[in-house]
């Protein structure tokens, strides 16, 4: 079991976890007599699930394309250091889109109650997120492999994780979630741009042309810190603004975190050096939508 959990990546869960958990924290501010936990509880297995089914995809995709070998800075990978193999992982692959679906379609009944038009539109997102999920690094034409991971990401990890989940709670289209959308989408488009200029020597060599080696080193930095800039003023001071609520100056707190991470990404000259601030990212990303949950908690109480 050991390699099969090292394989899973169970480090990545947090930065997936945190737009779930973004989504669900409005839904339970505006909604709070009809916020149902199962659909909060089922939302974060489906969106486990299919973290695991993109960790596995990516990597047999980079073992098969090359881009996982002895000069790639990053933690070894499964194949790559010979503890599964590309037909272990493939079945792995088949039974995570197994309880993908099951995970998603259950999630989605007890989310809509009955079989209608609104569970067929999200029937199809889920297999959209499936697809994305295999399509970064694998097969023809694999989209991480042409620069649009980070447009993947954002739509995925924001759009669609943040807004979906709280209309599975609430049945109700507005714009907070979609300016809360745009703050944890630009969190994890930059845990992948951290990611990506890590191995931007590598990726290059292999003909793995992602956003930043297609921008190039100062320019991929420039674009990270962009997304740091948009993140912080999408939600955060709009919130502050029109829910004139001190308690979300509370949501400030990982803006300490991320001024020295952009700090030190400024200074870095060796691609080697930006490993250690992915945990650092992932995690002041979950704390950013945990924090969120404690807001919405005081408000609450407060009224």
């Amino acid at each position: 079991m050991k390699k099969w959990i090292q394989a899973f990546r169970l480090r990545t869960l947090p930065l997936s976890f945190s737009t779930i958990l973004a989504g669900n924290a409005l839904a339970y501010l505006f909604w709070f007599d009809h916020f149902k936990s199962i659909v909060l509880w089922l939302t974060l297995l489906t969106t486990l699930f299919l973290q695991i089914l993109s960790n596995l995809a990516n990597d047999y995709g980079d073992a098969t394309k090359g881009a996982d070998n002895e000069n790639r800075i990053g933690p070894q990978r499964a194949i790559q250091s010979g503890a599964i193999s590309a037909k272990e992982m493939k079945y792995a692959i088949v039974i995570f889109v197994f309880l993908s679906l099951v995970s998603g379609l259950a999630l989605l009944f007890l989310a809509f109650e009955n079989f209608n038009l609104t569970y067929l539109i999200f029937t199809f997102i889920g297999i959209l997120a499936i697809a994305a999920a295999i399509k970064y690094t694998m097969g023809k034409g694999a989209y991480g492999y042409s620069g649009l991971g980070d447009v993947f990401v954002f739509i995925f990890f924001g759009l669609v994780g943040v807004c979906g989940s709280y209309y599975l709670q609430t049945g109700e289209i507005n714009l907070w979630p979609v300016a809360l959308a745009i703050s944890i989408g630009c969190f994890s488009a930059a845990v992948l741009n951290l990611n990506n200029m890590r191995d931007i020597e590598n990726d290059k060599e292999v003909g793995k042309n992602t956003l930043a080696v297609r921008l190039g080193a100062k320019s991929a930095k420039r674009y990270h810190m962009l997304l740091f800039i948009l993140a912080w003023f999408a939600f955060p001071v709009h919130a502050l603004i029109f829910f004139k609520s001190y308690y979300f100056l509370i949501l400030f707190l990982p803006l300490i975190l991320h001024m020295a991470h952009l700090l030190k990404v400024s200074r870095v000259q060796k691609p080697a050096e930006f490993d250690p601030e992915l945990k650092k990212i992932a995690i002041s990303s979950f704390l950013f939508s945990v924090l969120l949950w404690l807001v919405v908690y005081f408000i609450s109480v407060a009224h």
